[in-house]
């Protein structure tokens, strides 16, 4: 049996990483809390980034450890798992990284947006540290941000390309932890339903996806995954 694995923020909870949209998600928290991640603020506001890079430095993922969830994902073989994560805890917990298709890049590398030269987080928190308010690309002098897909900004064609042959060829396609309400990696449900593939949905709330579910979990993801892991194994 094929499958296909798409997950979102809500795997991570459990990890101690806090999702953006779920009841104690950052967002309800602090609403402009998404000018930190969202493009056009980015670029436009020197004092953004400034803020950006310190919450990237803040972010519990340097300190997580993969669940049962990531665990149980890592220990199926041939499995395509696709995330809307940039903490790498599925790679961390076992999966092949050639099999991890990172729809929103990783939050450890960092890249100049104007040349393109690469480094990372670590080195550009480092630097504010340091007392640079907004450093530079080395390089060029560009403006740095990290390896992440920021609201606003399209996704890698390549990556996004890989994770349709995924759901187009899976005969059973799991979302865990989405809300499924960011496109385009939530349209990645509706391909794999329309190749016929089953569907499964792992999620505390409901989703808009929901409706076309062969099955339907609201058990937490920690218990749940590991489960349904058990079951298609």
């Amino acid at each position: 049996m094929t499958l296909t694995v798409l997950t979102g923020a809500g795997i991570s909870t459990e990890s101690g990483i806090p999702d953006y949209r779920g009841p104690n998600g950052v967002w309800r928290k602090d609403p402009d809390h998404e000018k930190l991640v969202t493009y056009d603020h980015y670029m436009a506001d020197p004092e953004i980034r400034r803020r950006s890079w310190l919450m990237r430095r803040d972010n519990p993922a340097w300190r997580a450890e993969p669940n049962a969830a990531h665990r149980a994902l890592a220990g199926l073989p041939d499995t395509w798992i696709i995330t809307q994560n940039v903490d790498g805890l599925h790679q961390r917990a076992g999966s092949p990284p050639e099999r991890v298709l990172e729809l929103h890049g990783n939050m450890f590398g960092a890249l100049c947006t104007a040349c393109g030269a690469t480094s990372t987080t670590r080195e550009a928190v480092d630097r504010i540290l340091a007392g640079e308010s907004d450093p530079a690309c080395r390089d060029c002098g560009g403006i740095l941000k990290t390896a992440t897909v920021m609201f606003g900004q399209a996704l890698d064609t390549a990556t996004l390309t890989r994770a349709i042959e995924a759901a187009e060829k899976c005969e059973v396609f799991v979302a865990v932890g989405t809300s499924l309400q960011v496109q385009p990696a939530a349209s990645l449900v509706g391909i794999a339903v329309g190749a016929g593939a089953r569907l499964v949905i792992v999620n505390a709330e409901p989703t808009p996806y929901d409706h076309l579910a062969d099955e339907v979990i609201s058990d937490p993801i920690g218990v749940a995954v590991p489960r349904l892991c058990s079951s298609l194994a």
